[in-house]
């Protein structure tokens, strides 16, 4: 299959609301670079990176860079023989996860509407929904309830609890959403702020009422986190420790978690996404699919991953659901906190640029 046009689109998109950071600072906009693939067959294929350089350590300019060196190369490939193709471009994204990730999306889209399957079909077809939870930012003990009640008038039953790193109030915010939603299902996320010790103290004291504690301590410490892991009464999922392929096998091997979240923004797509999840299914390990603020189009690629394989627990994919002026118009639903694919080819997903 010929390329004949490659077209790449940076864009900056208003939060809802604003998003603050570990370091307290409010984030109010975000990046992300739409790539479209043209066809010699008339087909037309898209891809998205979404920029978030906490995350990819790259910002909006340098993820366009490198997604327009990468479209040079990708000129002269077969997008349909994805593993060569995606390998090339791997030596001319270099650092660039990001960048990868929008051609994987638009490879992956391209084999769907080829071969006329829905990708969460063409990957395994497990399942034709997953529960999403809705991420509650770090806000003071009465502000999360309000928060948390308000997601579950929206029919959400899973509530992602960002930690302000401070253990204390952490457990008092935790309790108090419990005891005024008892029948939610609540995870505590604390992006690598707490001590092994602070993690303990936490998780004993929520026995009972947490599903999981994501990312406990620093993502560079598998030591810690596999203490961690080993002494906590509340399961321990691994995020911002799992990087890519390499990584969750390092964590895997160590039995440094009790699963794996993976990010296709950050690991560099569906590819590198679901070796990672192979890599849990062997070590009898959870995968969960999260996302970053990332425009539906992503979103969509992470849902056709989550309902591919039977080893995906967890869904934790509301990163679209705070974007405004997003240009996809999405391939699936998202209806009392639940995601539903459509039996539409490829990424399911048309864009507006």
């Amino acid at each position: 299959m010929q390329i004949t046009h490659i077209t790449v689109t940076p864009v900056e998109l208003d939060l809802r609301l604003p998003y603050r950071t570990p370091e307290g600072e409010d984030l109010t906009r975000v990046g992300a670079v739409f790539v479209r693939v043209d066809t010699q067959g008339g087909l037309s294929a898209w891809g998205c990176a979404a920029v978030d350089p906490a995350f990819t350590g790259q910002n909006l300019e340098q993820v366009t860079a490198a997604c327009r060196s990468c479209a040079d190369r990708a000129r002269d490939l077969n997008p349909i023989n994805t593993e060569y193709a995606l390998s090339e471009l791997e030596k001319v994204a270099g650092e660039s996860r990001a960048a990868l990730c929008a051609f994987d999306l638009a490879f992956y889209d391209l084999l769907g509407l080829v071969s006329k399957l829905p990708l969460y079909r063409l990957l395994g077809g497990y399942r034709g929904r997953i529960q999403t939870s809705i991420t509650v930012g770090r806000a003071t003990v009465q502000e999360t309830v309000e928060l948390a009640r308000g997601y579950a008038r929206q029919g959400f039953r899973v509530l992602k609890i960002k930690s302000n790193h401070q253990p204390e109030e952490d457990v008092r915010r935790m309790s108090a959403v419990r005891d005024a939603l008892p029948n939610l299902v609540l995870r505590l996320d604390v992006e690598g702020g707490y001590t092994i010790e602070q993690t303990l103290d936490v998780a004993r004291a929520l026995e009972g009422r947490l599903e999981m504690i994501e990312q406990p301590t620093p993502p560079d410490d598998l030591d810690a986190l596999r203490e961690v892991t080993q002494r906590s009464p509340v399961p321990i999922m691994a995020d911002e420790s799992v990087r890519g392929p390499a990584s969750a096998l390092a964590i895997a091997g160590q039995g440094a978690a009790n699963g794996l979240n993976v990010k296709l923004a950050t690991c560099g797509g569906l590819h590198p996404a679901r070796q990672i999840d192979a890599i849990a299914r062997a070590a009898h390990l959870s995968t969960m699919v999260g996302c970053v603020h990332e425009p539906a189009l992503l979103a969509a690629a992470g849902l056709g991953l989550a309902l591919s394989s039977a080893n995906v627990r967890y869904g934790d994919l509301d990163g679209f659901t705070y974007l405004q002026g997003d240009p996809t118009q999405a391939g699936f639903t998202l209806r009392d906190g639940w995601l539903y694919a459509h039996d539409v080819p490829g990424l399911g997903c048309t864009v507006d640029l």
